[in-house]
């Protein structure tokens, strides 16, 4: 074992690589990219520069994230969730919120009879399809529980594939739905549609993490991980994900556990370490030698995209709504609540950032749903 192979240094690295991700993030430009996008960007050019091994070496470490770390994480991110703080976030929002999930859903189905992606990929098709509507409905939260559940991400070379493309694509449509409002707006004027504004809409950005909290949060997680493992010895047919999901979802409406100080920080900090074990994954030696599996999931992703797009934007403007809600809306559904976030504070709409959180929040908690609804239905 070389000294960039001893997990200690790839931990530490790892962590490194997250800090300087989220210190990007504060800088104007590549706030708009966020902090996900920079960390698997980040650590996917380490890797293929050697400064640490690529994931496909099979180290102890990205193992460890990707069965205990990943689920972890999504489950304490999930403890924010509070479904009934929804209607604080304006019907116009959760509308387009609701067309764009709708939109999403619409183009796997005519992606999948259009391009047939079972023929290249083989009998994980139906899985992929669940990651792309799971993640194209509310983040990458979605996709990595399908493709955990499913052990994807266990096929190195396919799981590789299956994240570069959603970044290749993903990636531009978030900056072009950046764009879009503003020229939108000069061709089709739409009035601005305010939310209503409540002062106990807050979103968790800097939080004291205290030793009773820490041991709160962590007890939680472990003790939900291993129910749902339980759950899988007597129900063998029910995804695990899918169980730590509806415990981390109940758990959130009990308000004592939805006020815990530290799950955004923790859940983030989690998911983000699973982010950059993903950049791991984006082998480019890897990736050159996949050939028409590379190709195939291209057009895949860009026809979903393409008519997700249509979808969201066109019956949005059919209805005459607020160009900005829509772009934070497909922002929600494509990147997940942190990405709606960013496209609320680029539109320089702070009237939007509650919403785009909230509506976020609702892709994470029903994209993993319809990720198993799709997956199951075409397997």
């Amino acid at each position: 074992m070389t000294w960039t192979q001893d997990p200690i240094y790839i931990s530490g690295m790892l962590c490194m690589f997250v800090l300087l991700s989220v210190w990007l993030a504060k800088f104007k430009g590549w706030k708009t990219i966020g902090t996900p996008i920079l960390v698997i960007v980040i650590t996917a050019i380490a890797a293929n520069f050697g400064i640490i091994p690529t994931a496909t070496s099979g180290n102890p470490v990205y193992t460890g994230i990707f069965k205990y770390l990943a689920p972890m994480g999504i489950f304490i991110a999930l403890l924010e969730v509070d479904l009934k703080s929804l209607k604080k976030a304006g019907m116009p929002i959760l509308v387009m919120f609701g067309i764009g999930a709708m939109g999403t859903i619409i183009g796997v189905l005519v992606a999948w009879y259009l391009v047939k992606p079972a023929v290249e990929i083989g009998p994980m098709a139906n899985a992929v399809a669940g990651m792309y509507t799971g993640t194209y409905i509310g983040g990458s939260i979605n996709f990595n529980a399908i493709a955990l559940s499913y052990q994807v991400n266990e096929n190195a070379e396919l799981f590789a594939a299956t994240t570069v493309v959603d970044n290749l694509i993903g990636t531009p449509w978030i900056i072009a739905t950046l764009i879009l409002p503003k020229y939108l707006r000069t061709f089709l004027p739409r009035k601005k549609l305010l939310p209503s504004a409540n002062e106990d809409q807050k979103i968790k950005t800097n939080e004291s993490i205290s030793i009773a909290g820490l041991a709160s949060i962590l007890g939680l997680a472990f003790l939900a991980m291993a129910v749902s493992k339980l759950t899988l010895q007597f129900f063998p047919q029910i995804p695990e994900i899918l169980t730590l999901t509806t415990i981390a979802l109940i758990l959130a409406q009990i308000r004592l556990l939805n006020k815990l100080e530290g799950t955004h920080t923790i859940g983030f900090f989690l998911i983000l370490l699973f982010l950059s074990a993903i950049g791991t994954l984006c082998d480019l030696d890897t990736l050159a030698g996949l050939g028409d599996l590379a190709g195939v999931l291209f057009l895949f992703v860009s026809v979903l995209v393409l008519i997700h797009g249509l979808v969201i934007f066109g019956l949005g403007a059919l209805v005459k709504i607020d160009w900005d809600i829509i772009s934070v809306a497909s922002q929600a559904n494509v990147g997940g609540n942190t990405t709606a976030l960013a496209a609320a504070e680029s539109l320089n709409r702070p009237d939007l950032l509650i919403p785009g959180v909230l509506v976020g929040s609702l892709g994470n908690a029903l994209g993993t749903y319809a990720g198993f609804f799709i997956a199951g239905m075409l397997g």
